[in-house]
């Protein structure tokens, strides 16, 4: 049976996490890329018309405005937390590693330097045949440099819990506790039974009281069932206790 057809991509971490991505396609990009060019071009014409006023002396400096804005203004931008530069953050999306990482100064380097390839023969021909022609819309810049743009609130863990009854923690748990539980849910499926159990051995102090009979791993995925808002369902005629 042939896939569905999607915009969402699933890249693996290092530590084994699954995570479903949605890459930013070609009209999303291109008018990230106006809004960058708009602001480029008016940081350009403030700083020449200023530089300029120096006659000749100002003509040197004006031309290494030009070099630094158009060749550092992405590097600069994507490397900052928000890994994107106005016209993206506007579009809401951002510069990340293909496994989903933060962008690494080498990646930021190599997908910026690659832009003198990427705009050939004309005006972006050849990333524009590749962002339209890839389902993870990704220019040579991209893929030299290991990177991809996504969108940004669109970034998730993929796949589903595996199989346990929701049950509530015995003790508060704080919010990186609650994402590390999380994020093993969903990559139990992907263990083996074996290894799975190995791992949430480690969290024995986690294990609701009187639910000694079952294996630690189904007692880690129910507590993560909780926290996302799952509840047991009860049988006709059940009462809540109080």
């Amino acid at each position: 049976m042939n896939e569905p057809i999607d915009t969402i991509i699933t890249a693996e971490t290092p530590e084994g996490i699954a995570i479903a991505i949605r890459p930013a396609g070609f009209a999303v990009r291109c008018t990230a890329f106006l809004v960058d060019a708009f602001i480029r071009t008016a940081i350009l014409v403030g700083l020449a018309g200023a530089l300029g006023a120096g006659g000749h002396f100002g003509i040197g400096p004006v031309f290494i405005v030009i070099f630094a804005v158009n060749w550092l203004y992405p590097v600069v931008f994507e490397l900052m937390p928000a890994a994107a530069t106005p016209g993206k953050r506007i579009m809401g999306l951002q510069v990340m590693m293909a496994n989903g990482l933060p962008i690494t100064p080498a990646g930021c380097l190599i997908r910026n330097l690659m832009r003198v390839v990427d705009l050939l023969p004309l005006m972006y021909a050849f990333a524009i045949v590749l962002i339209l022609l890839r389902r993870d819309s990704r220019r040579l810049g991209d893929l030299a440099g290991g990177t991809l743009v996504a969108y940004r609130n669109e970034i998730a863990p993929a796949g589903a819990f595996g199989a346990g009854d929701p049950m509530p923690p015995p003790i508060a748990l704080s919010a990186r506790q609650q994402a590390a539980i999380a994020a093993f849910a969903w990559r139990a499926g992907r263990l083996t039974p074996q290894r799975a159990e190995e791992i949430a051995e480690l969290a024995a102090g986690l294990a609701p009281p009187g639910a000694t009979d079952a294996p630690m791993t189904a007692r880690l995925i129910g507590i993560a069932r909780w926290l996302h808002g799952q509840r047991r369902a009860r049988a006709p005629g059940q009462r809540v206790p109080v």
